[in-house]
């Protein structure tokens, strides 16, 4: 195993395999703006005119799911906290279990567009309009990050040009959601689920290759105590242990899949609740697989610099940047392949980013426009949704030229995402599993819940938790050799991450500090859920709760469940089963025909929900 030579640079080549998977996207888009008659109606733009199947929609899935923030975050995850990360699979499963089981059969069967319409289904308008504005600040804050910190960690590994590769990704994203709509948005994430594949591949095989095979590589893991699968220390102050990642990945992964606009209105774009269910479960299984090629090659960094932390020698200033300095390191005489990985983090960035553009232009035109304009024909409608996805992708860009300005700012706003979709999934939860929960329950929990989770948030932002809780595992630099070390210092303003624009320093520790504070990250989102729905509880009973009549499509009943069990009962019934005729766009699904369309706003009056 010969020492790292100097690291390489970008050639032409990398430049025109990245640029091919720009160009091949836009084709994308291009296609499905014309193919099939082009987007006809808003709920062709924004729905896929409910016709798609579970494959492309599971891959689309698994894609918007892993940003970049995955490609380039969890492999240096594992590389300095160790593989204890891979038990997120078992987090995947029940995450998938509880969208398919809770939340889907609901939505899917009151046919709705955005899931906040729910909101008021089972509430009332107020409540919708909290959910919309809460959900469209976290998108917005997110996707602009999720945007800039790719751009940033490559351009300072590779040279790659920072705001050339943040405009042309925001472009390309939003010429191709604005032409195509949300088909367009399905097949390019399926495209790009293939690149990011093939990017994590050609990493891990050259790794093994170099390393002297898998065996290496395991054996250099073990040896460093990388394979510290089994921690069962039920302390929630603790970052990642057995219990924290099961139970506290869960709920915040729940209030990703279950409740965010732009995963649910993938899987209600299916044709059946039988096709939405399986895109789910078959989504399971490309979460594992990214899950276990990005955890591999945080064990193939950890086995190529254990003797030489790139991080510690200086030579990347943040841990971001160790997977892009790898790639130079180990593909450099193999021109295109780093252009391959870069293209594989972009590709999580765009379909990120595209279908958070479509969930923002879906939930404005139903939650702000079709209520309070009424006239509105189903053309200028779907004028109106592209218009939307073309303004959401300029605010996006935007975002992400302040999140340039905020540095330190990043962690800040991916805990942002916990603290906002905690509480959320609180509301959504209520109204799904609580037939007594009212909406002054909802209003009052909500508040309750968001309040909660933003006080423990941002206090663990300024008084960040002690080393003690992380558990960082030893890096070592002694096989550095002090030659090329001065030539190759990356001088850049960038903090390691730890740091915060809000952090106190040097401050006497309370035991508020040591205890509530040091909660670890992933069990904001869980304090969110469960203080949302005991607060919602407890007020919903003594403000009359108990008295309202509630329609049975609003709840999860045992029905639900049952129907699960269908399929094996009259196999050849639900095949062709129509229950109105098929012009209508092949929906199985008869709340959403063009001539009831607005049925939902009379039932609302109707059912008494209104205290």
């Amino acid at each position: 195993m010969d020492m790292p030579r100097g690291i390489g640079t970008f050639v032409v080549w990398d430049y025109v395999v990245f640029a091919g998977m720009l160009v091949i996207s836009a084709a994308i888009g291009i296609y499905y703006a014309f193919a099939g008659g082009g987007q006809q109606t808003s709920k062709d733009f924004l729905m896929g005119g409910r016709r798609m199947t579970a494959v492309p929609v599971a891959l689309s899935l698994t894609a918007s799911f892993m940003s970049a923030v995955t490609v380039l975050g969890t492999p240096s995850e594992v590389y300095r906290f160790g593989a204890i990360f891979s038990i997120f699979a078992f987090t995947y499963f029940f995450v998938v279990v509880i969208s398919a089981e809770v939340f889907l059969p609901v939505f899917y069967k009151l046919g709705i567009t955005s899931t906040y319409e729910y909101l008021e289904l089972r509430f009332n308008k107020c409540v919708r309009l909290c959910g919309t504005v809460l959900f469209i600040v976290q998108t917005i804050l997110y996707t602009g990050i999720v945007i800039y910190a790719p751009a940033l960690a490559l351009n300072q590994v590779t040279g790659f040009d920072l705001w050339g590769a943040v405009v042309a990704t925001g472009v390309v994203c939003t010429f191709y959601c604005t032409l195509g709509g949300l088909k367009a948005v399905i097949w390019t994430d399926v495209f790009q689920v293939g690149i990011m594949v093939a990017g994590f591949a050609s990493v891990i095989i050259q790794a093994a290759v170099i390393q002297g095979g898998i065996s290496t590589i395991l054996n250099d893991a073990y040896n460093g105590g990388r394979l510290n699968f089994w921690n069962f220390n039920p302390n929630p102050l603790q970052r990642h242990t057995f219990w924290t990642i099961i139970i506290g990945g869960t709920f915040t992964w729940s209030s990703i899949y279950g409740v965010n606009q732009s995963q649910v209105q993938r899987y209600i774009s299916c044709k059946s609740r039988f096709q939405a269910k399986l895109s789910l479960y078959i989504n399971l299984v490309g979460l594992w697989a990214i899950l276990t090629c990005s955890v591999f090659c945080g064990l193939a960094l950890y086995s190529r610099y254990r003797d030489c932390d790139p991080w510690t020698a200086k030579k990347v200033s943040a841990p971001d940047q160790l997977m892009p300095y790898l790639v130079l390191d180990i593909l450099q005489d193999y021109p295109g392949l780093p252009g391959l990985f870069v293209a594989c983090a972009y590709s999580g960035t765009l379909s990120t980013v595209s279908s958070s553009i479509n969930a923002l232009a879906a939930v404005t035109v139903e939650d702000l426009i079709k209520p309070y304009f009424r006239s509105l024909s189903e053309r200028s409608l779907s004028w109106i949704s592209q218009g939307m996805s073309v303004v959401y992708g300029a605010l996006c860009i935007g975002m992400a030229a302040l999140a340039s300005l905020m540095g330190a700012l990043l962690q800040a706003a991916l805990s942002i995402f916990g603290m906002v979709g905690g509480p959320l999934m609180g509301l959504f939860a209520l109204g799904i599993l609580v037939p007594f929960a009212n909406s002054i329950g909802a209003l009052v929990g909500l508040m309750a819940g968001f309040a909660t989770s933003l006080w423990v948030g941002i206090g663990a932002q300024m008084y960040p938790p002690l080393p003690e809780r992380t558990l960082p595992l030893q890096l070592d630099i002694q096989g550095c050799n002090s030659t090329y070390n001065e030539t190759n210092l990356m001088t850049t303003t960038e903090m390691p991450f730890t740091t915060s624009v809000f952090q106190i320093h040097n401050v006497q520790r309370t035991p508020l500090m040591d205890n509530w504070y040091s909660l670890s990250y992933l069990y904001f989102s869980t304090v969110g859920t469960l203080v949302t729905l005991l607060v919602g509880i407890l007020v919903s009973l003594p403000t009359g709760g108990r008295k309202q009549n509630l329609d049975p499509r609003y709840i999860l009943t045992k029905e639900d469940f049952l129907s699960n069990f269908d399929i094996f009962k009259k196999k050849k019934h639900v095949l062709n089963y129509k229950s109105h005729p098929v012009e209508d766009g092949g929906t199985d699904n008869p709340a959403f025909n063009h001539i009831e369309l607005n049925f939902s706003d009379q039932s609302g009056k109707s059912n008494g929900t209104r205290l």
